[in-house]
């Protein structure tokens, strides 16, 4: 027997990355998804988002790995979409039993307000409108799970606008979500619902392998290649590596969709390879 046997989660950003990773895990745990991806750009991003083909890739991985996968093309700012999905996918699949609020942009590079806004409206907007339209369907023994970030964490890393409006709204949004989950919790512990934050380092994601974020680890250079960025990313870890896989990642998910975390709830979850500790010391005692 799998850890989510017969469970039903409803997964964001599912085309891809860290989404596809979590899908996978899921369905190789027994378990079922109803998974959506906007399978769009954003202008303000920078770097491509996921396709319809990537989505379409994930229910094949998932039912590869026995599980079976009800595949929307949503965008998590659209409430009503993401409703939609959840309805459809509820009535296939016939429960929902967690959630896991993947979905995020980091659109650096860039001064303009907008960015800002987007990145504020994905990140955090897309989570609490994923918790909205599951939330009356789930029932003890639900689990929501948002996705946070390490550099979030991490005062001088993202947030400011002189680094670009992009990576100041991701940071705020990525922050309003770890709150968000903490005063959640609190809310849903009578009704047996937990949720919990994940907050992780650099993902071996198209997120992070992109020209504009290559350029934010080295901007001494005018066009940065992978070779050049890979000393710098470790700057994000204790442990010396440059980066951990969305599989990493997802093991930490699926333990909070499991029963094995049912008196797990308002935890802020970091798969950092030792980056808080490292990047905000314990400050002493006096």
């Amino acid at each position: 027997m799998g850890r989510l046997d017969g469970k039903v989660i409803f997964i964001t950003g599912a085309a891809r990355g860290q989404g596809r990773a979590h899908a996978v895990r899921v369905a190789e745990e027994g378990g079922h998804v109803i998974a959506v991806d906007i399978c769009a750009d954003i202008a303000s991003n920078r770097y491509p988002m996921a396709t319809r083909e990537d989505l379409a890739e994930t229910a094949v991985l998932v039912e590869k790995h026995g599980g079976r996968a009800v595949t929307r093309v949503a965008d998590v700012r659209d409430r009503a979409a993401l409703a939609a999905a959840v309805e459809d996918g509820i009535a296939e699949l016939g429960r929902l039993d967690g959630v896991v609020a993947q979905a995020g942009i980091c659109p650096l590079g860039t001064t303009e307000p907008q960015a800002f806004v987007d990145a504020v409206a994905v990140d955090f907007g897309g989570v609490f409108n994923a918790v909205d339209v599951t939330l009356p369907h789930l029932t003890r023994g639900g689990s929501i799970v948002a996705t946070g970030s390490l550099a979030a964490l991490i005062p001088g890393t993202l947030d400011s606008a002189a680094k670009g409006s992009g990576g100041l709204g991701y940071s705020w949004a990525k922050r309003a979500v770890a709150s968000l989950v903490h005063d959640l919790s609190v809310v849903l512990a009578p009704k047996g619902i937990r949720a919990n934050a994940v907050h992780p380092t650099n993902v071996n994601t198209d997120l992070m392998h992109n020209d504009v974020m290559y350029k934010t680890f080295r901007p001494d250079l005018a066009a940065p290649t992978l070779e050049d960025v890979l000393p710098a990313f470790p700057a994000m870890t204790a442990t010396g590596d440059p980066y951990i896989e969305p599989e990493d990642v997802a093991d930490m998910v699926v333990f909070l969709l499991s029963d094995e975390s049912k008196f797990v709830t308002g935890m802020q979850m970091r798969v950092d390879a030792g980056g808080y500790v490292k990047l905000r010391p314990q400050q002493p005692v006096f």
